[in-house]
């Protein structure tokens, strides 16, 4: 009997492909297309440089702006068999649409000499370049595509750890993943960066500005301050100079918040002790009768506070857990604190606060800087604007490593001090608690419903 002919698995999945790549109008399941296969609708033209400056636009300036800067996208870009289509020149090809958290799908066909690439949230960038010439500039251009090239040399991520780059003449395909400030590079089937933080080559440049006048005039930058992280959300754009690119099958798929909370999780959870059981508060102590458990999330009742604390001291440790703010919601994460103390002052206290909705219900009296969310209080503040919408779960790391205190909101480090190079002069109330070794952890409940879950704790 004639044994039936079968394909081979490999060659099966690469007909699948194939046939995947030729179906420019059906992005994969999830995914939204942000090119129709027709026109350039939904796009705009921006350059390298700071997104907040459109943003500080008005409302009229920024719509006439975006309209004036397709005259350059015309004159340069073109839709062609379905293919975006730039001739080495212009503006690049900006979203309207900002985002956050992604997984982006792009492939692209150059010619040689060609420079370009794809910033995320309007940082560059995802390198793209003729890595056929060698490394004339020393630029690490013969180490190929995918790359973060815009982070600070020797920074995880700046260079593809794998050269993958297709011949001129084929399709190049991108899958980039970002969550937080951290991105993954998939470049035709092999990752090349591995959740690397993107730096913000923008406030980079101006923090590096800021440092050496600040030298310059004697009155060197805080040690502890760092740099602006990338922005929460912003657009996608398309860069490109050099020489003709084209672009196909750019399809985006916005990741929702639980999803993200699991991705920063990580399958590894390795020495990590979970402090709430999800029932009740047996495993704490302090004011258990100004909380609740609701929906397996340990809740401050609204009215109440106090400081509820474990049972056990800890010092330096690994502290995950998940949050949700109502709206101008107020606690606090305790650390060092002792049983009867007051995690502000004989501890201190990691602020979980509302900012925005703070700010906008107190507009005469906002906030000061060390009162935002994840500031150590009293003494230094945190990066703002990195907060999920208020009724989001929102997850956060927290480090304590001898006096180093970082702080880690949605995947973006918003917090890194040193409490040793803390200028105590300069703080209206330092906490007595800044130099314990140990205490108990937990929250300290300010009159609102804040919710947590998933708390869990390793010892370092």
């Amino acid at each position: 009997m004639r044994t039936p002919f079968r394909l081979s698995p490999l060659l099966s999945l690469a007909l699948l492909a194939a046939s995947l790549v030729a179906r420019a109008d059906s992005p994969p399941a999830g995914f939204t297309p942000l090119f129709n296969g027709k026109d350039l609708s939904g796009w705009y033209g921006w350059s390298t440089k700071d997104p907040t400056e459109l943003q500080k636009m008005s409302a009229e300036e920024r719509a006439a702006y975006k309209t004036k800067s397709l005259e350059d996208i015309n004159q340069h870009w073109k839709v062609e068999n379905g293919e975006i289509v730039n001739d080495g020149k212009g503006l690049y090809l900006t979203t309207d649409k900002n985002y956050g958290d992604f997984e982006l799908l792009v492939e692209y066909k150059a010619l040689p000499d060609g420079d370009s690439g794809v910033y995320l949230r309007g940082v560059p960038q995802v390198q793209i370049w003729d890595s056929t010439k060698g490394d004339p500039r020393g630029l690490g251009q013969d180490k190929g595509s995918g790359g973060l090239w815009n982070n600070s040399p020797g920074a995880p991520g700046k260079d593809p750890s794998k050269k993958m780059d297709k011949p001129f003449g084929e399709w190049n395909q991108f899958k980039i993943t970002m969550v937080g400030e951290r991105v993954t590079v998939i470049f035709n089937g092999e990752k090349v960066v591995d959740n690397a933080v993107l730096e913000n080559y923008f406030a980079r440049s101006a923090f590096q500005k800021a440092q050496k006048e600040a030298e310059k005039a004697g009155t060197p930058i805080d040690p502890n301050q760092i740099v602006d992280p990338i922005f929460a959300q912003g657009p996608i754009q398309l860069q490109t100079h050099g020489s003709e690119i084209r672009w196909r099958n750019v399809f985006i798929r916005e990741i929702p918040a639980e999803e993200a909370n699991k991705m920063l999780t990580g399958a590894d959870e390795t020495g990590f002790t979970r402090l709430d059981n999800g029932k009740d508060l047996s495993n704490w102590q302090g004011a258990n009768e100004n909380y609740e458990v609701k929906d397996g999330a340990i809740v401050c009742k609204a009215g109440k506070g106090g400081n509820l604390l474990s049972k056990e001291e800890y010092g330096d440790m690994v502290l995950r857990f998940e949050f949700k703010l109502p709206p101008g919601g107020n606690n606090g994460i305790a650390l060092r604190t002792p049983k009867d103390g007051h995690p502000a002052s004989d501890g201190f206290e990691i602020q979980v606060i509302d900012s925005d909705g703070y700010n906008a219900a107190h507009p005469k009296a906002p906030l000061q800087p060390y009162q935002y969310h994840g500031s150590i209080y009293h003494c230094f503040g945190a990066k703002h604007g990195f907060l999920r919408p208020v009724g989001e779960w929102n997850y956060e790391e927290i480090t304590v490593k001898g006096q180093r205190i970082t702080v880690v909101l949605n995947g973006t480090r918003i917090l890194d001090v040193d409490v040793d190079k803390l200028d105590r002069s300069k703080i209206s109330h330092p906490p007595k608690g800044l130099d314990n070794k140990t205490g108990y952890i937990g929250f300290a409940g300010h009159n609102d419903p804040v919710a947590f879950r998933n708390f869990r704790v390793k010892r370092l």
